[in-house]
Formats: structure tokens, sequence, C-alpha cells
């Protein structure tokens, strides 16, 4: 959204430390809290504030378990899934089992 198409219009002044008061109708709309990261950018001679959510690196899927979701989400699509109830059935049924065929 540009400058020319925000719906209202905040002031805040720069206080000392250079800190700046962000309206409270601003931060409800974009869900920011107490604490949150904010990127500060110059852009077109103006400020330009974007909240900022941080990773982990631990946080982060390695290829492996990246592909891993992939191939999860598209057995979902394809409606390929246990229901916690079939689950639980399987999982209550004693283990049968099964002899080796002699060659």
């Amino acid at each position: 959204m540009s400058v020319r198409h925000a719906e209202k219009t905040s002031f805040s002044r720069v206080g000392k430390r250079r800190q700046v008061v962000i309206p409270k109708r601003v931060c409800q709309a974009l869900g920011l809290q107490e604490g949150d990261f904010v990127e500060v950018q110059i852009a077109r001679g103006a400020v330009l504030i974007k909240p900022k959510k941080l990773v982990d690196a631990d946080d982060v899927l390695t290829p492996k378990e990246e592909a891993q979701v992939r191939r999860g989400e598209a057995q979902l699509r394809r409606g390929e899934y246990v229901t916690l109830h079939q689950l639980r059935h399987e999982l209550d049924r004693p283990a049968v089992k099964r002899r080796r065929k002699r060659v």
C-alpha cells in the first residue's frame, strides 16, 4: 500500500535516541506486538517499516525433511490419509505374525 492510498494518516514524532511510536491501530492491523522485529528501509525518500519474523537456524527443515513434507502434502491432496480413529483402531488390533515362505 502506498502512502497515497493510505486509508488514514497517523503522525508520530521522533523521540530521544531516534525512537518512533507506531500507532496502535497500525500495530493491530499488522499483528505487531511489543518485542517483534521490524525491517527499516529508505524507499523513495520515505521510511518503510516492514514486520519481520526471525527464524532460528535450528527450526529450518533440511532438504530431506522438506522432501518428506512435500510428499506428505501431495498424499493429502490425493486423499491418501488415515483418520485418527482409523489409526487407533489399527494400533489396537493384535499384531499378526506372518510366516516366511520356504524356498
